[in-house]
């Protein structure tokens, strides 16, 4: 029987900490979900090796989500990638987050990387111009 996938939240200055907190307030308790910081003090490969202690007891299938592409976290991702069975997404938001919790009930996130990265991107919209198109077909 497989474990089901987890989820890695890698954010510089730890505001995928704060993210966590939120999506609990809407979906309740989100064990699987973990969340490492980069914060100006750590090194390279004090945050590498912490990153590295967490994706070593991940289950394969598994997913980090990096706040953006090109930075310290999604780059220590992306290396860590090579050496485990995970996958990786950057832009991370909390819809992203929301699928990701959801979908892992299915399987493996591995399996679901091309659904996830659509939700994310659908999820950035204009508001106004989503209401307007909305009231006026009414």
């Amino acid at each position: 029987m497989s474990l089901t996938p987890q989820i890695l939240l890698l954010t510089h200055g730890g505001w995928g900490k704060q993210l966590h907190e939120s999506v609990r307030m809407v979906v309740g308790e989100t064990d699987g979900v973990f969340d490492i910081a980069l914060m100006p003090v750590d090194t390279l490969d004090e945050f590498y090796t912490k990153v590295k202690q967490q994706v070593s007891t991940m289950p394969a299938g598994s997913v980090i989500l990096t706040d953006f592409i090109g930075g310290t976290t999604s780059n220590v991702a992306a290396r860590l990638s090579a050496d485990y069975p995970i996958g990786v997404i950057s832009g991370l938001n909390a819809t992203l987050l929301l699928a990701a919790i959801d979908l892992r009930e299915q399987g493996a996130l591995t399996d679901s990387i091309d659904e996830l990265v659509d939700l994310g991107q659908k999820s950035c919209i204009d508001v106004v111009k989503h209401i307007k198109s909305i009231t006026s077909n009414q």
